[in-house]
């Protein structure tokens, strides 16, 4: 068996971002879908994506060029295929286009393999248990003032959420700060997970002083406090607070990661599917989380994440992040503030053809 062909769309999806008054604000976001089909029929799907807007055009082509690179190899070889492309693609610094690209194909080959194997890619991937807790990400937002959170994580704690992210670090004063996070916590009560992000906000300073100012309300992590290339900083910060700190998501590659780990700058392993190039990659750093005694989580695409975090006894959470979930015509099943995985073989998904005529 053999790949044959492949196709690529530019897909424009609707996402909504609230205001802080009632009219939510309407902008969208760009993907790449991708389709691998073989000389026997079989098809994997994948899709790249949450790069900036301008690089669209860019990211296409990188898909393209690359997946004209597979024609001709056998689907199973994930790992011969993975390696040639990152080969093909420059062979230097994992950031860039090449890595989105690749994680593209590479999800695409999971895909393909579970569907020819009659599998689904949870139980390809180790299989540890068909269910993965999930916490509700893209609804809080630093623009939302301390009424609009309050108001908002309660409707997610009515969705069946358990856990849900918000963000923070655009305030001036930490007075300011604490007022939002006290809303948020009064309204959804002591039971429900509240995880913290700053987008490399603030400084190591800041970080400490806010980091045990906020561990009076459980916070479950503190995400990404400082530049993500501050190793050193990171690892003052997480052994000053008792609150976790969760990070990795900038990251590219599986390399950086060694250096996270040796050097303690985390508690909870972030991975991106797009900057780490795939699935072969990411269970490469979760496997590597694992034997640091560190649980890991995803960043973005659920759809293609819950399998991953389902599959390894260290997978924590995986965030319920909104913005690809129409490409796809089903729904994640959500039970009890957890993801269900099915048997369905390969990722279980089909692309919404609605998106992909239009």
């Amino acid at each position: 068996m053999k790949i044959e062909t492949y196709s690529s769309q530019v897909v424009s999806l609707p996402r909504e971002v609230g205001a802080l008054d009632e009219a939510p604000v309407q902008v969208s976001v760009d993907f790449v879908t991708l389709r691998l089909k073989t000389d026997e029929g079989a098809e994997g799907i994948g899709y790249a994506g949450f790069a900036a807007p301008v690089m669209t055009k860019a990211l296409k082509e990188a898909v393209d060029a690359l997946a004209a690179q597979v024609i001709g190899d056998d689907p199973m070889r994930t790992e011969a295929i993975g390696e040639k492309l990152l080969e093909v693609g420059g062979r230097g610094a994992a950031a860039g286009l090449v890595t989105r690209a690749v994680s593209a194909i590479d999800v695409a080959l999971w895909d393909l393999k579970g569907k020819i194997l009659g599998q689904p890619v949870w139980k390809l991937l180790g299989g540890f248990r068909n269910r993965v807790p999930a916490y509700a990400s893209g609804h809080l937002w630093r623009t939302y003032d301390a009424d609009s959170l309050a108001r908002k994580g309660a409707e997610l704690v009515e969705q069946g959420f358990r856990a849900m992210k918000f963000r923070m670090g655009a305030e001036a004063s930490n007075i300011a700060e604490m007022e939002r996070m006290h809303a948020l916590c009064d309204s959804v009560g002591d039971e429900i997970d509240i995880m913290v992000d700053i987008n490399q906000g603030w400084d190591v300073n800041r970080s400490i002083t806010m980091g045990r100012e906020m561990e009076i309300c459980g916070l479950y992590w503190l995400e990404d406090p400082i530049n993500y290339q501050d190793f050193d900083g990171l690892a003052r910060i997480a052994d000053a607070l008792d609150t976790p700190i969760a990070a990795g998501e900038y990251l590219w590659g599986v390399e950086p990661f060694r250096l996270f780990l040796e050097r303690h700058s985390v508690d909870i392993v972030m991975v991106d599917i797009m900057r780490v190039g795939g699935l072969t990659q990411w269970m490469k750093v979760a496997h590597m989380a694992q034997a640091w005694n560190l649980p890991v989580v995803s960043h973005l695409a659920p759809d293609i994440l819950a399998p991953a975090v389902a599959a390894v006894p260290n997978g924590l959470f995986v965030e319920h992040m909104p913005w690809s979930l129409p490409l796809f015509r089903e729904e994640l099943r959500l039970e009890n503030g957890e993801i269900v995985l099915d048997d369905a073989p390969g990722l279980g998904l089909e692309f919404d053809e609605r998106w992909l005529t239009s």
